[in-house]
């Protein structure tokens, strides 16, 4: 399902909280936290409002105003002051006017790429007439950063994951004054239950073999072990880095990468031919098969398509690499879509920020938005893979894999 965008918002908002349904609710809202307000003191305290009690700690001294912010516009609690002692209800948070509901709608606003003004039109049309500055939405986002630093630095070490998908995308930030390109590097893992995590996140200046290698450093650094198959695209810093830092993982060359590959070499007019001639290899019923059929194909395409001929049978162990492992498991492990299509929400969410101030700040929702795709995988009610189809790639003497190599 899509998000709403802000214009969607607004007009649920308008909707939804007219003028009058807007005071009917604010008035039962501002009784009904006022009475549980006045209930909590009593339980604190031991006794009612002039009641007494032998378990009485203390009494009563009047009251203190307090403007609480709602999607129902603003509202005036009195807040129970006591002789000894001090009382804060736990419904709401000290020294914050804007109620823990609307914090979460600014929140998630902001985590789904709604832009800082937006933000505040978006609180203005719920009913906070006194709006939100950018101080207050950056204050309330910085509050994010905490959860993601504890996401992006958990542990590993829980399970091993045989599958590691790894890829990048590019956001626009400020550097040193200057707009650049800032890479994003994504890495989510099929664990041995065949449940699907999101590894690790990092921003660098470029998808280099130092970048991408220390990135994997730290991966194997906070317990990640068992990768038997990296499934990525053809950059060759990544391909160094992962011979070089995942020894023993074989590496399959995205398939799709390789078809765009394979058009820019023949053109329009030939691609739709050529690339469905090469998916034929993927669809073959075992690996050996699949081998040969890639023979095969490269025979075809020689007389009309030297290029690509040499190009399938030089990538042929990068391209087949999924074979070894079981068939159920094939179409998913040839190509690196399943984490493209994580990527595809990065930037959707990330195109309505625009250019991001910092790389804090890139990390922030890029972290969140991950984050929540690492949650949903948690509780999804089908695993990637099946328990029963893993652990026959968790023996060794069941699967051999061919290590990836660095490039010439």
């Amino acid at each position: 399902m899509a998000t709403p965008d802000h214009a969607d918002l607004t007009a649920i908002a308008s909707t939804l909280l007219t003028d009058d349904h807007r005071m009917l609710f604010r008035d039962l809202l501002q009784g009904a936290l006022q009475q549980l307000i006045e209930d909590e003191l009593t339980a604190s305290i031991g006794a009612a409002l002039h009641e007494r009690t032998e378990t009485r700690t203390t009494h009563r001294n009047g009251h203190r105003p307090r403007t609480l912010s709602t999607p129902a516009g603003d509202i005036e609690l009195a807040i129970p002051k006591t002789r000894t002692g001090s009382f804060f209800p736990s419904l709401l948070e000290p020294r914050r006017r804007v109620d823990q509901a609307l914090w979460a709608v600014i929140m998630t606003a902001y985590v789904t790429g709604t832009s800082t003004r937006k933000v505040d039109d978006l609180v203005r049309a719920l009913g906070v007439d006194s709006g939100v500055s950018k101080s207050t939405v950056s204050r309330i986002c910085g509050e994010i950063d905490e959860h993601v630093e504890a996401f992006r630095t958990r542990t590993l070490a829980h399970t091993t994951f045989p599958y590691v998908f790894c890829d990048a995308t590019y956001v626009k930030g400020r550097v040193a004054g200057r707009v650049v390109s800032r890479a994003v590097v994504v890495a989510f893992g099929v664990a041995a239950d065949g449940t699907r995590e999101v590894l690790g996140v990092d921003l660098g200046d470029s998808e280099d073999e130092a970048f991408w290698g220390q990135f994997l450093r730290g991966l194997k650094t906070r317990g990640l072990t068992g990768v038997q198959l990296v499934i990525s695209d053809a950059h060759e810093g990544l391909k160094r880095a992962v011979a070089r830092h995942l020894q023993g993982a074989a590496w399959q060359r995205c398939r799709v990468h390789f078809n765009r590959n394979v058009l820019a070499r023949v053109g329009k007019t030939h691609g739709e031919m050529v690339t469905a001639t090469i998916r034929t290899i993927f669809v073959q019923a075992d690996a050996d098969a699949v081998h040969a059929h890639l023979g095969a194909v490269a025979d075809t395409l020689r007389g009309r398509f030297p290029d690509v001929a040499d190009a399938l049978l030089d990538a042929e162990a990068d391209l087949t690499a999924f074979a070894a492992f079981p068939k159920t498991h094939w179409r998913r492990i040839w190509s690196t879509n399943p984490l493209e299509r994580v990527n595809k929400e990065i930037k959707r969410r990330s195109n309505v920020v625009g250019i991001f101030p910092d790389d804090a700040s890139i990390l922030r929702l890029v972290g969140a938005v991950l984050l929540e795709q690492h949650d949903e995988w948690q509780v999804a009610e089908r695993r990637y893979f099946s328990d029963e189809s893993m652990k026959t790639i968790t023996t060794n003497d069941v699967i051999e894999v061919t290590p990836a190599t660095t490039a010439a």
